[in-house]
């Protein structure tokens, strides 16, 4: 059975070395194993979340096409689609916000960048920030669940966004399913071994920093473009030190084990940095001329590429639509000659299925959520450095009662095991909220026994 990868691609910019080596070239690569089955979208509805300007998104989305068609992707092997040409994405999306807690949405990170920034400006919390930017994650969550991607390749500052998908896709399996997991639990795949490439400056390759060389840009500029990139002041024939050379980093990214080792050697014997740059202008030349003239071509010819993205949709859309169907018709949204029929012992037990939700945030450590099933927010825990810690004290705060302790504590429920902090409820307004507060999560911990 194949394992189904989905990776979107947000239509915002003109893609850069750093994107290729980074995103674009592993990605292609692994679309060509045997036993995967690939989805690769244009993700323009996520992209009017981060620009208004109608042109740069029409021009972007063009030549994001382009790029990924012109370095291998083979739209014969994989479903390669536009978001926007789905329309069982966004209809899916109204399900799934549905079943989509508030406060879970609420800790979404670029949402709470949104906000700690506007209090860093005494602005309003919220002045600003757009229902889109709020929604983000469901509209994320309709792209994967959707299809039913087993693995979704991301940096680690997207993992939140997956088990947000994972969180709502349970919650939804729990309410309809009858039994029956609708939806396949997606897991975030980290590349571990993806190369970040330094841009001209030596910071990070990105387009807010002004220091990316553009992708398919013609031989000249290309060449100008290396001959810009900062090395230090050491003159042709003094000794370098390519590990902390960034003109180094650039090379081996698209050099082979030889000619990094001899690049390597040459460096350290006093190789002049004007030489070092015309030949990392060779090795990138020689490697994406091919490319080069292929996404030019295609740039002169929309209407192939309009044609390949419709092909594309159509195959995505015969999955889509029958899914979709039944969704709808899970949830009540069925034609008036087809009877609904309802587990009423599975729908009692989802109705007040509590859970924990665990999740990594951006510092690497793991924490977990205790939420009711309305899908309220209990408790929030200390981070772990292991996983399997949760999981091993979860089933104890489920099976050893005698051992946990709840206190309220500065306006918050505070739980302990065996005397030792684990985690801390919202703030409440007042004593009467507090307990109410602890009844809930006992009520919880004793639902979530009563299922072992």
């Amino acid at each position: 059975m194949k394992t189904r990868v989905l990776t979107g691609i947000t239509t915002t910019g003109t893609p850069h070395l750093g994107n290729y080596a980074g995103a674009i070239r592993p990605a292609i690569r692994a679309s060509l194993q045997t036993d995967v089955d690939s989805f690769y979208f244009l993700a323009d509805y996520h992209a009017l979340i981060k620009c208004d300007d109608p042109l740069r998104i029409q021009k972007s989305r063009l030549e994001l096409a382009a790029t990924w068609l012109a370095s291998g992707l083979n739209p014969e092997r994989v479903t390669f689609y536009r978001q926007s040409d789905i329309p069982e994405i966004p209809e899916l999306m109204w399900l799934l916000t549905c079943v989509s807690a508030k406060g879970l949405l609420n800790r979404a990170h670029a949402y709470k960048a949104s906000v700690d920034k506007n209090l860093e400006q005494n602005e309003d919390p919220d002045a600003g920030i757009t229902m889109g930017l709020f929604c983000y994650p469901v509209l994320m969550a309709a792209d994967i669940l959707m299809f039913n991607a087993n693995k979704i390749p991301v940096g680690r500052d997207q993992i939140q966004h997956v088990e947000m998908a994972r969180d709502i896709a349970q919650r939804f399996n729990m309410l309809y399913g009858q039994g029956k997991d609708l939806f396949t639990l997606p897991e975030a795949l980290i590349e571990e071994a993806v190369a970040t490439l330094p841009g001209l400056d030596g910071r990070k390759m990105s387009k807010s920093y002004n220091n990316t060389i553009p992708l398919f840009s013609p031989e000249k500029e290309l060449k100008e473009a290396i001959s810009k990139i900062v090395t230090d002041s050491k003159l042709p024939g003094e000794p370098k030190d390519p590990d902390e050379a960034h003109l180094f980093t650039l090379y081996k990214a698209f050099a082979t084990l030889q000619q990094t080792e001899a690049f390597y050697h040459d460096l350290k014997q006093g190789l002049g940095w004007g030489e070092a740059k015309q030949q990392l202008f060779t090795l990138i030349n020689n490697e994406l001329s091919a490319p080069r003239e292929h996404y030019h071509a295609l740039l002169a010819k929309p209407n192939d590429i309009e044609d390949i993205l419709q092909a594309g949709a159509a195959k995505a859309r015969k999955l889509a639509k029958p899914f979709l169907q039944e969704l709808r018709e899970s949830v009540g949204l069925r034609n008036f000659n087809q009877q609904l029929t309802t587990n009423d012992k599975q729908k009692k037990k989802a109705a007040k299925a509590a859970r924990f939700v665990s999740f990594r945030e951006k510092d690497g450590h793991f924490h977990f959520r205790l939420v009711a099933a309305n899908g309220d927010e209990l408790l929030l825990s200390k981070g772990f450095t292991n996983p399997k810690e949760i999981g091993v004290l979860t089933q104890q705060l489920i099976n050893t009662p005698t051992s946990r302790q709840l206190t309220s504590e500065n306006s918050q429920v505070t739980l302990y095991w065996e005397n030792e902090f684990i985690a801390q409820s919202p703030y409440c307004t007042d004593e009467e909220a507090l307990k109410t507060l602890i009844s809930a999560v006992n009520e919880a911990l004793e639902s979530l026994a009563s299922e072992e």
